[in-house]
């Protein structure tokens, strides 16, 4: 019993020697543990698979969805003319669409949307002696006249009057200047960078400015707002001034409602700088469409701005379909260097359901690394999906890794050296 005694605690001694003097080897040889880890054991986290084989693609992959031809052109009046997606703002169709031009009365468009966001409708908007002023086409509103904001939008946008612009501007933004600056920032807020305002009216003035293309883009935002296509769709209006009760009546002068199944406005607008313009929308069930037309004529051919709307519309409705373009794919798992899971899993999701022409060819880019380096964290972005449509970039989705890989460090070397020699011994 003595002699167990002893032999017991001999044998834990020696034990405990042994292990202090395995750490220690570990400690001084690190690296060749670091080394033979890499070496040895990825195999035993990824499937057998041939990995070079299925690596050696290249870092771009492109694919063709269908043959290229050119779209077929539209013989307009306009100077400048564009035709928008206004689901997603792409550019369908335009002729000198990025142009500075002036704009006439659609400026009223960024007015009215304005008047929406940054007003009461309740408000009473007091007439100034300077908004009465303004000249043809006006309501005739009087200095010292009292409205609701309401009221006056109607005007604003069925008969394009430029005093009631002017004191819309002023109760908003404290003065034409104020109310200019307000324009002008929501002009950079959706991307309208060649775009300027200096009216709230649209009447001609030095430096007051867009393209077709932004203008669409501001048109394209406005609509989303409920009372902004009550008020441009409303065919006549009646209100009264509120101190002394005089009455007014206004009608929309917008033909294209009548034109066209669908349509939805927007606005007219005529100076002798900018000639005739239009900005018009159009809303069926698949598909919503801004198309604009800018010095379209000068008097009297007053009515050419409608035929290039219906023109630009009616190639929208046949020469596009509503396709998704998204493309749903497996992605193969991108190597990690120095990573304790040598492989991880990608991911990519997306929607881009969108008007596609039927002439128009659509590429894919994946563009991701040939390997990462550890710490890699589950959902990193780590590359992109470029989509481009006749070459063009439309967008470009992200692509995110599916599971985390930390970096090899000794604690991992030496759990993974234990069990090895726990399974041999």
């Amino acid at each position: 019993m003595i002699v167990l005694t002893k032999i017991k605690p001999m044998l834990n001694l020696r034990f405990c020697i042994c292990f202090i003097l395995l750490l220690i080897s570990s400690l001084i040889n690190y690296n060749s543990l670091y080394n033979y880890y890499k070496d040895n054991f990825n195999q035993e986290i990824i499937k057998e698979e041939n990995i070079e084989e299925k690596f050696k693609k290249e870092n771009i992959k492109i694919q063709e969805e269908q043959s290229y031809s050119p779209s077929p052109k539209i013989e307009l009046n306009s100077l400048s003319a564009l035709l928008m997606d206004g689901e997603n703002n792409r550019v369908l169709y335009e002729v000198n669409g990025y142009q500075e031009m002036p704009m006439a009365s659609t400026t009223k468009i960024m007015t009215c949307i304005i008047a929406l966001e940054a007003g009461n409708l309740n408000d009473v908007v007091t007439v100034s002696s300077y908004a009465a002023g303004m000249p043809d086409v006006q309501l005739h509103i009087k200095a010292g006249e009292q409205y609701y904001l309401k009221d006056l939008l109607y005007p604003l946008m069925l008969e394009s009057h430029n005093d009631v612009a002017v004191a819309i501007a002023e109760h908003i933004g404290g003065s034409v200047e104020g109310f200019a600056t307000m324009m002008n920032d929501m002009a950079r807020s959706l991307g309208c960078n060649n775009t300027n305002f200096v009216t709230p009216s649209g009447l001609d003035a030095e430096g007051h400015y867009t393209t077709a293309k932004d203008l669409a883009v501001i048109a394209s935002y406005a609509i989303k707002n409920k009372d902004f296509i009550t008020i441009t769709n409303t065919p006549t209006y009646q209100f009264k001034e509120l101190k002394k009760g005089r009455t007014f009546s206004v009608s929309n002068k917008n033909k294209f409602l009548y034109m066209m199944d669908g349509a939805i406005g927007i606005k007219t607008g005529f100076t002798g700088k900018a000639g005739y313009c239009f900005v018009g929308a159009l809303k069926r069930s698949d598909r919503t469409l801004i198309s604009v037309v800018l010095a379209c004529g000068w008097p009297p051919r007053k009515n050419l701005k409608w035929a290039d709307t219906k023109q630009l519309m009616t190639y929208g409705i046949e020469n596009f379909e509503k396709k998704q373009i998204f493309e749903e794919v497996n992605l193969d798992p991108v190597y990690v260097e120095d990573g304790q899971r040598a492989y991880i899993g990608l991911d990519i999701k997306g929607d881009l359901n969108l008007l596609l022409g039927k002439n128009e060819k659509v590429s894919i880019e994946y563009e991701l690394p040939k390997s990462l380096y550890a710490p890699v964290e589950k959902g990193s972005k780590v590359g992109v999906a470029k989509y481009y449509i006749d070459k063009k970039l439309y967008t470009e989705i992200p692509i995110f890794t599916t599971e985390e890989s930390k970096k090899i460090d000794f604690n991992f070397c030496l759990k993974k050296i234990i069990k090895l020699w726990s399974l041999q011994y």
